[in-house]
């Protein structure tokens, strides 16, 4: 069983940004030398998450009118109300995302289906630095 992580750096615009990080989680597995295993991807922080999806710009507008229709930019959030920070409805969000996903990487590559992507969602209102952190274990 062999170990192998490198953390993924990026820049986002902030709510509603969606980023495709497919080929940079396959690079870090294929840096990685493991053929068989699984990756691990977690964004670190708790305003933004990662998963999988059809990335493309109608599903990218969907994802974020359902976040909006589910959990409202326009409550009043404890969070906010105690910090003021206006981004209540961005922990929430996250926190029922959740922060990262696990797949299986077989023949050196993540599995992933024909159209689906491995995507950070932005869900705070400022422009962030974030740090993806990607861990393989595996043969």
């Amino acid at each position: 069983m062999v170990s192998f992580g490198e953390d993924v750096h990026l820049k986002t615009s902030g709510e509603g940004d969606v980023k495709d990080i497919t080929a940079l989680v396959a690079g870090v597995v294929t840096r990685s030398g493991i053929g068989g295993g699984i990756v691990c991807v977690s964004v670190v922080g708790s305003t933004a998450s990662v998963t999988t999806v059809e990335f493309e710009p109608g599903l990218v507008k969907d994802l974020g009118e359902a976040a909006e229709r589910l959990f409202p930019r326009g409550l009043e959030y404890d969070h906010h109300r105690r910090w003021g920070d206006g981004n209540g409805h961005s922990h929430v969000r996250a926190s029922f995302l959740g922060p990262g996903i696990t797949l299986p990487v077989r023949e050196g590559k993540p599995v992933l289906g024909t159209w689906q992507q491995i995507v950070l969602m932005e869900f705070d209102p400022r422009p962030r630095e974030r740090t993806v952190a990607v861990q393989v274990v595996g043969d």
